[in-house]
């Protein structure tokens, strides 16, 4: 298959829209999630995001890139003020109000309500959770890391809630992610469900890998 060859210079040179476009889609399938929030009268926000990554099972540790402000980010403020957000896995069937969430509400305005999408509080946990979402995670702010490379921060959390379907937890702790319909995305705007291959077997090095299904 022929290439094309980008150099650090055409990058550079690119369109802005089109270099956001190409450089966000390198990074390749990304989880892509709904955060919610609540100001300190409990007021809801939710935003799409997907630039969520694991840090590590011992303590649970959860992280997320914000860009950077201005313009005011209502989630970034609501967890640095409560303490805590929610992670909601998104679905087939909701991936278009999900998207709708990154669009730019005025202040006051609640996604929940822009969008369609309810707002569920269980066990006393202080922010919403998405109640259309399969997949739902508490989450309590940790730290906020400055990356000044890039103007961006770095928001570290501790999952202390998990909400999953019954048929989806397997006996050695692995999640079936398309049994619960959460989807993945790339780039900017494009969704994708996606098709198991196989579970393989831990990797050592005198040992044969073989399929865990």
């Amino acid at each position: 298959m022929a290439q094309i060859h980008i150099d650090y210079n055409q990058i550079l040179q690119l369109e802005k829209q089109k270099r956001v476009h190409l450089i966000n889609s390198l990074g390749g399938f990304k989880s892509v999630a709904l955060v919610g929030t609540s100001d300190k009268n409990k007021n809801t926000n939710l935003s799409i995001f997907s630039s969520f990554f694991h840090i590590g099972a011992n303590p649970p540790l959860i992280g997320m890139i914000f860009r950077p402000s201005p313009p005011e980010r209502d989630t970034m403020r609501n967890i640095l003020d409560t303490g805590f957000y929610t992670v909601n896995h998104i679905n087939e069937s909701i991936f278009k109000k999900a998207h709708q969430t990154s669009a730019r509400y005025e202040k006051g305005v609640s996604e929940f309500d822009a969008t369609g999408l309810n707002s569920e509080f269980k066990n006393d946990f202080f922010a919403p959770f998405v109640a259309e979402s399969k997949v739902q995670l508490g989450i309590e702010f940790k730290q906020k890391i400055d990356i000044s490379i890039n103007n961006t921060m770095m928001i570290i959390g501790e999952i202390v809630q998990i909400y999953i379907p019954e048929n989806c937890l397997f006996d050695d702790g692995f999640i079936d992610l398309e049994k619960a319909n959460t989807i993945t995305c790339s780039g900017l705007d494009s969704y994708h469900k996606t098709l198991q291959l196989d579970r393989l077997s831990y990797a050592k090095p005198d040992k044969e890998i073989t399929s865990l299904l």
